[in-house]
């Protein structure tokens, strides 16, 4: 299943957008589509050992449902999701309106 669509890297600020085709993704597999991990178990390694923060917050669930509006970072990069697809009101049902 390929629901990553899009990346954009800015060489200025190590921070990339990501755009899903569809939501949600579940964050190790994020972090293997992105090619921050080599696989999918170094991944779940990495989230279990508290190296992810998703929204600024360490992460160690490593299903946890990563949807639009979300920033994940990892070694030293920062993925910010969008998702074309979901509209406008993914960010405010993350927001809770």
């Amino acid at each position: 299943m390929m629901v990553l669509v899009r990346m954009k890297h800015r060489d200025h600020d190590r921070l990339r957008d990501v755009a899903l085709a569809r939501e949600p993704i579940e964050l190790y597999q994020l972090l293997k589509l992105a090619g921050l991990s080599a696989s999918g178990g170094e991944a779940k390694i990495a989230i279990a050992g508290g190296l992810v923060r998703v929204n600024g917050q360490a992460e160690t669930r490593k299903r946890k449902k990563i949807v639009a509006g979300d920033l994940v970072e990892f070694a030293g990069e920062a993925l910010r999701i969008t998702c074309p697809a979901a509209g406008p009101e993914a960010e405010s049902r993350r927001l809770g309106g």
